[in-house]
């Protein structure tokens, strides 16, 4: 855990690489089901593709000693199943959502999300959370009240997204796995489940899109290398990166993901934008906060080196 306070620039990179492609996810997933698949079909091909991209990159970056020793330690392995249970019940509720026209309010799920890192970085790791970081929640709660009212419901899809992804991201955070080690035993936890899933669906008549033809499996496979890298560049910018700043980069992917949704037309209504504007406006005091520390920071480097 890093614990700087100018942090990698690599690792910031990739978190930025991560969110972008985060953040156009639905665009596949959109794809897939206008080409026949259904939500549950979609989340047992993850499940089951991802697993081989996943060995295939543990071999690739010389990791496969250390993914044995992993899965012989019983404490490792509990926490990464933890995990997978984690990223299993995120995947299924933003393939649904994706799937059903409910992208804008999973976007709202991610705009949560970093500020519920933030939160978790104070409480667990002991991150300094300042008054823009306190201000920033305080807006994101009256985005979330807002959005009850405009649902008629609280937005219990949004939450479900932003506190399992949250959770998931403090464990992988304190697991002792590199990035490709951890999302291979997940990925391996979860395999059997994914195939359960899938001859479920056959044999009830309510599958088989993905092996029904060449395009069917690359629509399949290709839901399983997008399932696998922008998690891989997750887990290695979160081992090297503050909570606070990956909360920070975040905002990039629910942006992406709302534009998504408002390129498919979904509905978009008064309320719903209220509610937004406060999500933005956490977004941008957190923003502006975080650029603030950054410029203090340099000051007191400058400052500090010899004339």
């Amino acid at each position: 855990m890093s614990h700087s306070t100018s942090p990698d620039g690599r690792a910031v990179l990739t978190a930025v690489a991560c969110y972008t492609l985060w953040g156009l996810m639905p665009l596949l997933f959109m794809a897939m089901a206008q080409a026949g698949f259904g939500a549950p079909e979609i989340l047992a091909h993850r499940a089951i593709w991802s697993v081989f991209v996943a060995g295939a990159l543990v071999l690739l970056v010389g990791q496969g000693a250390q993914a044995r020793r992993v899965l012989g330690d019983p404490r490792t392995l509990g926490w990464l199943a933890l995990s997978a249970l984690l990223i299993a019940i995120n995947w299924g509720v933003y393939v649904w959502a994706t799937t059903h026209h409910a992208t804008l309010e999973a976007s709202l799920g991610y705009y949560i999300n970093p500020l519920l890192n933030v939160a978790a970085g104070a409480v667990l790791f002991r991150e300094r959370m300042d008054r823009w970081g306190a201000g920033a929640i305080a807006l994101a709660a009256v985005g979330v009240a807002v959005q009850t009212a405009a649902l008629g419901h609280l937005p219990i899809l949004s939450l479900i997204l932003a506190l399992s992804f949250c959770a998931y991201g403090v464990i992988r955070k304190r697991v002792a796995a590199d990035a490709a080690t951890g999302l291979f035993v997940e990925c391996l936890v979860l395999l059997p489940f994914g195939v359960a899933l899938l001859v479920w669906l056959e044999t009830h008549g309510a599958g088989g899109v993905g092996f029904s033809s060449t395009t069917g499996l690359i629509w399949a496979l290709s839901s399983g290398l997008a399932t696998v890298l922008p998690l891989v560049l997750f887990s290695s910018a979160a081992r090297r990166l503050p909570l606070s700043t990956i909360g920070f980069i975040q905002f990039l992917a629910p942006t992406l993901q709302f534009a998504c949704g408002v390129w498919a037309g979904e509905p978009f209504t008064l309320l719903r934008g209220v509610s937004f504007a406060f999500i933005w406006a956490g977004a941008g005091v957190f923003a502006f906060g975080a650029w603030r520390r950054s410029r203090v920071i340099r000051e007191a480097i400058r400052e500090s080196e010899p004339a």
